[in-house]
Parts: C-alpha cells; structure tokens; sequence
C-alpha cells in the first residue's frame, strides 16, 4: 500500500499531481482514493492532497500517516513532515524549502523543482518534476508508464499540454542529486 500525502500552496498543482497518482493507480488495476483539502484562500492558500493507492480495499481516504510526503513550501514540510512513517520517503522541493526534513528514519530526498521548472521555461509544471522524481527514487511506477500517463492526461483541445507534462516528468526523473 502506498499513503501518500502531498502538501503545498494553492496553485502549485498539488490536486493536479495527486490526481494523476491515482489516474494512473486506476489504470493499474488498483484501489485508490483521492481526497483534497485546501483553504478558503484558495490560490495561495494551503493545500494538500491525500492519495491511497493499494491492491486491497481502502478503508479510509484520509492519510494521517504518511509513507510518502511530498512538500512543495516549508510550511508544508514543517507541518506533515513529522507525520511520515519512519522507513517512508519525503521528496521537497529546495528552491522553496530551505530547512532540512530534520529526520534520520526517513529517506529524504530534495530537488530544486521550482527552479529546474523556471530555467526549462515551464514555471507552472514544478509538481509534475517532482513526480518524476519521487518515481525515479521510490519505483511507484515504471518511468514509461507514468510517461505515457502524464503525456495523455492532456485535455484533448490542449494535447501540448501532454508533451509539456512529459518535458517536465523526465527532468524530475533525470535529476541527479
């Protein structure tokens, strides 16, 4: 089973992304469950996302405890970070985060998603560089099958929008760091 919580501002894609976990968990043959919660600010507000994807029946779509945290601003990781099961996985971006997980019973793994997002001229598609990099480090999903899922979740009358997701998956997913 994976409890995955993703967590950051309005308007960084964090339903989007958590979407796509469970879109993808779908056509995977998986139980899922997808579960926003954002405040009544909205874009620029907090947000975050719970996601379940599992062979088994999902009792609760809440994630209290998560195997997998992903943190797009400091507040967000200072907030879950603390919630993650030790032996789970934090993936955060560093442009925006400039404190440590603060944990040694997590793997923990940062990448600069904001300002990899900014210099390949795709400002807005951050979240989805992260997904490729929590993929690349946890195995979630097999790279070519999220590639081709991310590349079709474009809405028909955009399909750009599908190359631009793929652009920004694999260099979450190229990423050495």
């Amino acid at each position: 089973m994976s409890a995955i919580l993703l967590a950051g501002f309005g308007g960084q894609g964090i339903l989007f992304a958590g979407k796509q976990l469970v879109l993808a968990g779908m056509k995977k043959d998986k139980q899922v469950s997808w579960l926003p919660s954002y405040g009544p600010e909205m874009r620029g507000g907090t947000c975050n996302c719970s996601v379940n994807i599992d062979d088994e029946p999902i009792g609760s779509p809440l994630v209290t405890a998560p195997d997998i945290l992903i943190a797009m601003n400091k507040p967000s990781l200072l907030k879950f970070a603390g919630r993650v099961v030790p032996g789970g996985t934090v993936v955060y971006d560093t442009s925006l985060i400039d404190i440590a997980v603060g944990r040694d019973d997590v793997n923990a793994y940062g990448i600069p998603a904001t300002g990899l997002a900014n210099d390949a001229g795709i400002a807005k598609l951050a979240n989805v560089i992260l997904l490729g990099y929590l993929i690349k480090k946890t195995g979630l999903y097999e790279k070519d099958f999220f590639l081709e899922h991310i590349r079709g979740s474009a809405p028909k009358s955009k399909p750009e929008l599908g190359e631009l997701n793929a652009k920004a998956l694999l260099i979450g997913y190229g990423y050495e760091g």
